[in-house]
């Protein structure tokens, strides 16, 4: 099992390019159920949980073609499985966005339950309700979720009683192709549903309002191949970014969308970060060598990301003063906290809150990763701890950031892998 070996001290400095969006990339995939043409994607991120969804895609009958600029060529085979079986998706959350694909364009689909991240619960009972107000039925049996919608998806009013990003992008697709006019009432607005909802405008599909919190599909026949590139990953950037900020050091994040990073580059500012904008698409962040506490509560698009509460969290026991750290999407998301404090910071869990004390000098330990975003936290406090750090379990970050190591050493970080 890999690990990283991390020798902390080096302020980071210099460029880094930020790949495409897994978190966009997968409903992206996804989409391609949708038409029998080919679709070409650009951007796409080597990580475990791209490579999961394109296996499923394999197995269920897709072909998937790589092209000498790193593009991807999805295209339907001549008979396709609509089943996600769990020995292939296990270690995915995302499984389940093969549901609305599948159920409205070919009227069945049998999708084992996620898998992924031990954060918290992230019920697919929202999925299913909504998947049931546009007319399938859905039976849930030995593991597995049983739609079925013969006479094909009708269009309806489906309200969210709480914002589901996932939610919103299954709904989204299985509405395109349904019969009349889907309204999604407190849709999700983050900007891996605008993208998607871009892929499918360019497929043919009638979609208003992506970005807020009522998105309205009127359902066409059929839709068509398109050509897309996925957006930058705000998460690794904004990993990056705090990055920058804990180690003291001068980094350009390149190719990013700075207007999606506003919740956290506005608290990296009152933490004492200089961010500025030197360019279209890059952002720079330099430590000003002192930092001062900040709160924190994540929220939905736009406010504060869950996925870089954990990197917070790291950059806060460098800081002066007491944070609290609020978390109100998932409920088991401080994981990484008891790890931190091996290293020596100063945090109390209290609920949903984490009330984190500093600045603390940290120290190389033995850590573990419980999650994908614990293993970026637990990294970047090995930048800073003196001494070395070992973090095991990087098979987490694997899933979601696609060269992390030899990024950090390029920006100076002297992190190695090992097994």
């Amino acid at each position: 099992m890999d690990r990283f070996v991390i020798e902390g001290g080096t302020a980071l400095r210099g460029r880094v390019e930020i790949s495409g969006a897994k978190n966009s990339a997968l409903p992206v995939l996804a989409a391609c159920l949708l038409t029998d043409q080919p679709v070409i994607l650009h951007r796409i991120p080597r990580v475990k949980d791209i490579r999961t969804m394109m296996d499923l895609l394999i197995h269920m009958g897709m072909s998937l073609e790589n092209g000498e600029t790193g593009a991807v060529t999805v295209r339907a085979g001549s008979s396709l499985q609509p089943e996600a079986p769990y020995e292939v998706v296990k270690t995915m959350r995302a499984s389940s966005l093969v549901l609305g694909p599948l159920v409205g364009r070919y009227g069945r689909a049998r999708v084992s339950l996620p898998g992924g991240c031990a954060i918290g619960a992230r019920p697919i009972d929202l999925h299913m309700r909504g998947l049931e107000q546009l007319g399938a039925k859905i039976e849930q049996t030995h593991g597995y979720i049983e739609a079925t919608a013969p006479e094909g998806l009708r269009g309806a009013v489906v309200h969210f009683d709480r914002i589901t990003v996932t939610g919103t992008e299954d709904i989204i697709m299985a509405a395109v192709l349904a019969r009349g006019e889907t309204v999604i009432e407190n849709a999700a607005r983050e900007p891996e549903v605008v993208d998607l909802s871009d892929l499918l405008r360019k497929m043919g599909a009638e979609i208003e309002g992506a970005g807020t919190s009522t998105i309205r599909i009127r359902g066409v026949k059929h839709l068509t191949g398109a050509e897309h590139t996925i957006i930058a990953d705000r998460i690794e950037a904004g990993t990056f970014a705090i990055g920058a900020a804990i180690t003291g050091g001068d980094v350009e994040v390149v190719g990013c969308v700075p207007e999606h990073l506003t919740a956290l580059t506005a608290k990296l500012r009152k933490a004492g970060a200089e961010v500025t904008e030197p360019a279209p698409s890059v952002l720079r962040v330099r430590g000003t060598g002192r930092l001062l506490s900040e709160d924190i509560v994540t929220e939905e698009h736009p406010g504060f990301p869950t996925d870089l509460q954990a990197q917070y969290m790291s950059l806060m026991t460098q800081a002066e003063g007491i944070a609290i750290v609020s978390e109100r999407i998932f409920e088991n998301r401080f994981m990484h906290a008891p790890e931190l404090v091996r290293m020596g910071a100063s945090i109390r869990i209290d609920g949903r809150q984490a009330i984190v004390a500093g600045p603390r000098r940290l120290t190389g330990a033995h850590v573990m990763a419980s999650d994908l975003r614990a293993s970026a936290s637990l990294v970047l406090a090995g930048l800073v701890a003196k001494g070395e750090t070992i973090v095991d379990r990087v098979y987490h970050m694997d899933r979601g950031y696609e060269k992390i190591e030899s990024k950090l050493a390029g920006l100076g970080a002297r992190i190695r892998r090992t097994q």
